[in-house]
């Protein structure tokens, strides 16, 4: 599920599925291709990854849908904080911002939380709900 970066670390199948400490180092890095993996394999989007000057905060991904640049934060759990994402949304004033987790689909002012299950039809989603 995982693809190569999961081949590579040559994690067996009961740590990804039951976690481990070592699986808890890789969790977010494993999370994040997946989430590459189903944009670049269902989706046309081209993906974008950007830091703050200082390094303070990062976005996973953005990308462009319709008139819309979209800031992509991954989240591998159910955390639902999302700091560097509201860092960016007040910066550079984007109308639409995507968080993808382990939580149920919802919408709230400033962000869409879409479940990691459906990432790959973020595209529709986002047309929903602009």
């Amino acid at each position: 599920m995982f693809g190569l970066l999961s081949a590579m670390s040559r994690l067996d199948e009961k740590s990804l599925l039951e976690g481990n400490e070592i699986f808890k180092e890789f969790k977010g890095s494993l999370t994040e291709e997946y989430v590459l993996t189903q944009l670049k394999q269902c989706t046309n989007l081209d993906l974008f990854y950007w830091s703050a000057e200082k390094g303070i905060s990062e976005i996973d991904f953005i990308t462009q849908i319709g008139k819309n640049n979209v800031p992509i934060e991954v989240k591998a759990s159910e955390n639902l904080q999302a700091k560097s994402l509201k860092t960016f949304v007040q910066k550079y004033e984007t109308k639409i911002s995507v968080r993808t987790s382990m939580s149920n689909f919802r919408k709230e002012d400033w962000i869409i939380n879409i479940p990691l299950y459906a990432i790959s039809n973020i595209e529709r989603i986002i047309k929903q709900n602009s």
